[in-house]
């Protein structure tokens, strides 16, 4: 049967408190979009309240932007799907085989502490499928417990946006808490490479996570590789 992949996006476009523009980093979500659909795979997009998923504008920029993300940005089609994601309650966990968390920086207001995404999120992993994110996208599931009660991170080696990686982007001031040391105060393995901003994916059983934007591609084609061994 056909893969299904259930991407999560941000609503958020200013960091809370700041005139500071920021939202989905759009490469995070069109280099894997491109990946699984080589393989067509069946792809939907959701966002913690449904509707926009605001575009972070540094995701635009010159020397960021590739032809992947220009491609999908000049697609009507594909901002469509951006601009009328579904809500959480509008699925059914039971229809996918992954769930892949995609970052910018406004996923740190509202990817952390949404019930409807962390539920979702445990079924899938406790169901067998594949619980991924890519750079911020892992506060998505830095909070999420399994039916156990343990944080499902517990013990569990992941990657994300690293601090050193934050402060070298200029933002440390003003992101709402340190992602990395929440990993590890929720006794995940976090691991980094150890230069900023070089690609990155790590893998433990079911759990696939990617470092920074930089890692969408390969995370990508992890998750590609672990489903081919279901």
């Amino acid at each position: 049967m056909t893969k299904r992949i259930l991407h999560i996006v941000t609503n958020v476009d200013t960091y809370e408190g700041l005139n500071y523009p920021t939202g989905l980093w759009l490469g995070e979500l069109t280099h894997a979009y491109d990946e699984f659909e080589k393989h067509h795979y069946l792809q939907e997009i959701v966002s913690p309240l449904g509707g926009n998923s605001p575009i972070e504008p540094k995701s635009l920029k010159r020397f960021v932007a590739d032809q992947s993300v220009l491609k999908r940005k000049n697609d009507p089609n594909f901002m469509k799907l951006l601009e009328n994601t579904k809500k959480p309650s509008e699925i059914n966990w039971q229809d996918y085989d992954v769930i892949y968390y995609t970052g910018g920086h406004g996923v740190m207001w509202d990817f952390l502490d949404n019930p409807e995404l962390q539920e979702i999120t445990k079924n899938i992993y406790e169901n067998g499928g594949i619980v991924s994110s890519v750079c911020h996208g892992y506060c998505g599931l830095l909070n999420v417990r399994l039916s156990n009660g343990e944080y499902l991170i517990k013990e569990k080696k992941l990657t994300g946006f690293a601090w050193c990686e934050e402060v070298l982007a200029g933002v440390a001031k003003k992101v709402p808490y340190n992602a990395e040391q929440l990993a590890k105060d929720h006794s995940a393995f976090y691991e980094r490479k150890f230069i900023p901003f070089a690609p990155n994916v790590v893998k433990d059983g079911n759990l696939i996570t990617g470092q920074n934007p930089f890692s969408a591609r390969i995370t990508a084609e992890a998750i590609i590789e672990h489903l081919q061994k279901l």
